[in-house]
C-alpha cells in the first residue's frame, strides 16, 4: 500500500511538471487608422487628469504594430477538470475616465473589484446577456465595489452613462486558460497537460483568429497572430 501511494504521488508531480503552455505575439498588418482625440473637454474633471490627447482604445498598438488589449483563451480540447475560483479579485480602476485595464478576463465566481480612483462620478453599467448586469452610479466619495459572475460567458460590455466614451470588456471563463495581451502584443498560457488544443484570439472591432497547437510534455508551444482590417 505504501508502495501505491509513492506511485501515484510521484506520479501527480511527475504530470504537473509535464505541463505545458502555448505563447506568442499579436500584431497588426494593414494601414494604421488615425483615430481622432477622445473629447473629454464634455466634462473638465476628466480633462484635467491627462496633459494631453487621449486617443481610443479600439485600437492600441506597440512597436512593429504589436497589439495590446487582445484577449486569447483555449476554447476546445481541455480535459473535463473544475477548476478552484481563486481568492483574490480581479480589478478594474476608473482613472482618468478610463476603464483600466480595457479587457481582462476573470473566472466564474471570482471577485470583480471596480474602483474610483478620478474621485469623480462615475456610471459602472455592465451589459452581459448571460449573467446577471449591474447599472451602479458611483460618486467621487465611493472608492470601490464588487460584484462576481456566476454564468461562463464570452465577452460583454462595461460603459459608462456618465462618460460615454468609457469602455471595457470582459469574459468570464470556466478555467484559467486565458490571456491578454499588453503593449508589446505577448501572450502566454500556462499548465496545459498534454493534448490538443483550440485557441482563439480576440479583438473587439476585428473578430477573431483561432489556432491549433499540440502539446506532447512540458514545452511551450509558439504560435503568433496576425489581424489585419478587413
Amino acid at each position: 500500500m505504501r508502495s501505491r501511494m509513492l506511485f501515484l504521488v510521484a506520479a501527480l508531480f511527475v504530470g504537473d511538471a509535464l505541463a505545458g503552455g502555448v505563447a506568442g505575439t499579436v500584431k497588426y498588418d494593414g494601414a494604421v487608422p488615425k483615430l481622432r482625440p477622445i473629447k473629454m473637454d464634455a466634462d473638465p474633471g476628466c480633462a484635467k487628469k491627462h496633459s494631453g490627447p487621449v486617443t481610443p482604445e479600439v485600437l492600441v498598438l506597440g512597436e512593429g504594430n504589436t497589439m495590446a488589449n487582445i484577449f486569447v483563451h483555449v476554447t476546445g480540447g481541455l480535459p473535463s477538470k473544475q477548476h478552484s475560483t481563486p481568492s483574490e479579485a480581479v480589478t478594474i480602476d476608473q482613472n482618468g475616465c478610463t476603464y483600466v485595464p480595457h479587457v481582462l478576463g476573470i473566472m466564474v465566481g471570482q471577485k470583480l473589484e471596480i474602483l474610483n480612483s478620478d474621485g469623480l462620478l462615475h456610471n459602472v453599467h455592465a451589459l452581459p446577456k448571460v449573467n446577471k448586469g449591474f447599472n451602479r452610479a458611483m460618486p467621487g466619495s465611493v472608492g470601490s465595489a464588487e460584484y462576481s459572475f456566476d454564468k461562463p460567458e464570452s465577452m460583454f460590455k462595461i460603459k459608462c452613462d456618465v462618460h460615454p466614451w468609457m469602455g471595457a470588456y470582459v469574459a468570464v471563463m470556466e478555467h484559467p486558460y486565458f490571456s491578454v495581451t499588453g503593449t508589446d502584443g505577448k501572450f502566454g498560457i500556462d499548465g496545459l497537460p498534454a493534448g490538443t488544443y483550440e485557441v482563439e484570439a480576440w479583438h473587439e472591432r476585428l473578430g477573431t483568429q483561432t489556432f491549433k497547437v499540440t502539446i506532447a510534455g512540458d514545452e511551450t508551444q509558439t504560435q503568433d497572430v496576425v489581424f489585419s482590417k478587413p
